[in-house]
């Protein structure tokens, strides 16, 4: 199975979960899923200024947002 993973909004920890399991707690908070990437990684955008930060390519399952939120 593959893994989602989620980082610590306070100290940012990063922990890989299994797909299907639920959202490890960190810091007495629930952890957050890496943000999606907003651009290419290709030779054109090496000039961009993207800061090039993890983020989530959207190549795997990630679970439904809380409505409770």
């Amino acid at each position: 199975m593959s893994d989602i993973v989620y980082t610590c909004a306070v100290c940012g920890k990063e922990t890989p979960v299994e797909k299907g399991k639920p959202v490890p707690l960190c810091c007495k908070k629930e952890m957050e899923a890496l943000p999606f990437c907003t651009s290419a990684s290709n030779s054109e955008m090496a000039r961009s200024e993207d800061a090039g930060e993890p983020c989530d390519d959207g190549t795997q399952h990630h679970p439904k947002p809380d409505p409770r939120k």
